[in-house]
């Protein structure tokens, strides 16, 4: 199988770094020096799992890829529109994308642009970074990619990309409501995310303070009425469950989305409480929570943006 990893940063690093590893021909997009120490260097993954390096092939033109059967896509939320006009006219109608993004609606920006074919939904759990040029530090939990069709039909396709990542050796999940799966994840990053931008604190002093965890509540339960109206079932047990996750979660933990914002880097803010707040007003849903949130942060995300 042909593939192409667009964004080698901790997850595509990450996971296309095991496809490389297990022999599959694979081709990652990367820019700047992190391309340069990639090329002379190989890619260089630490992991709490094992260590290991890979010689890959690599560029930073989208142009150079031809026909790929599989392209995963690790860039930021913000970033997949632009990704999907650029692919459509170096993949084929077989060429399977797998957006493996935060956000909740990446399949569907994907078919905004991309024939149905061509599109597949998923998402990852894994706690990494780029540590340096070339070098991705895997720090904690169990590296996961969850995908399915976008409609959830069992194909012979998507059991071939269930038998490719077995073969890589990292845990996979063939999902049979991905939409919920995505959500789920979705519904996690959108209580922790903005509230840890605002504070700008590590995941220790949130967990502390009951008045906190109660706005990572609501939060959550804002998210879940706006799922809900959109037909996705979550339900208070999910709430619980994230609640749960980020109580547990170890206390120097900080959000991605977090540390974008903390270093002046546009973010997944518009993908995340934004998108919470834009489905509300459609769906005549109040999300207060939310909207506090998200308009207290965008200063500095029109700020990072210019």
């Amino acid at each position: 199988m042909n593939i192409v990893v667009i964004g080698t940063g901790g997850v595509g690093g990450y996971f296309g770094g095991k496809l490389a590893k297990a022999g599959f021909d694979v081709t990652f997009i990367a820019r700047g020096r992190h391309l340069q120490a990639i090329k002379e260097k190989g890619l260089q993954v630490k992991s709490i799992l094992g260590d290991f390096t890979v010689n890959v092939k690599a560029t930073d033109n989208i142009n150079d890829i031809k026909n790929p059967d599989l392209v995963i896509l690790g860039v930021k939320s913000w970033q997949v529109l632009e990704i999907a006009r650029q692919l459509k006219s170096v993949i084929n109608f077989r060429t399977m994308v797998l957006p493996l993004q935060n956000g909740a609606d990446n399949a569907d920006i994907l078919l905004s642009v991309l024939p149905k074919e061509n599109v597949l939904a998923g998402l990852s759990k894994i706690v990494s970074k780029v540590e340096s040029p070339g070098v991705i530090n895997h720090f904690a939990f169990e590296p996961e990619i969850i995908f399915a069709e976008y409609n959830n039909e069992n194909t012979e396709r998507i059991k071939e990309v269930k038998s490719v990542f077995d073969k890589a050796g990292f845990k996979n999940t063939l999902s049979k409501d991905i939409q919920l799966d995505i959500w789920r994840k979705f519904l996690f990053i959108t209580m922790v995310s903005g509230i840890g931008a605002i504070t700008r604190v590590i995941y220790k002093y949130l967990q502390q303070s009951d008045e906190i965890k109660e706005i990572i509540r609501k939060t959550g339960e804002e998210v879940v009425a706006v799922a809900n109206a959109k037909g996705i079932l979550l339900k208070k047990q999910d709430i619980e469950f994230s609640m749960q996750s980020f109580i547990n979660s170890a206390p120097n933990t900080t959000a991605s989305m977090q540390r974008d914002m903390m270093e002046g880097k546009p973010s997944e803010l518009e993908n995340f409480n934004g998108y919470i707040v834009r489905q509300g007003k459609l769906l005549g849903i109040e999300t207060p929570i939310n909207a506090f949130i998200y308009h207290c942060l965008l200063p500095q995300e029109m700020n990072a943006r210019k």
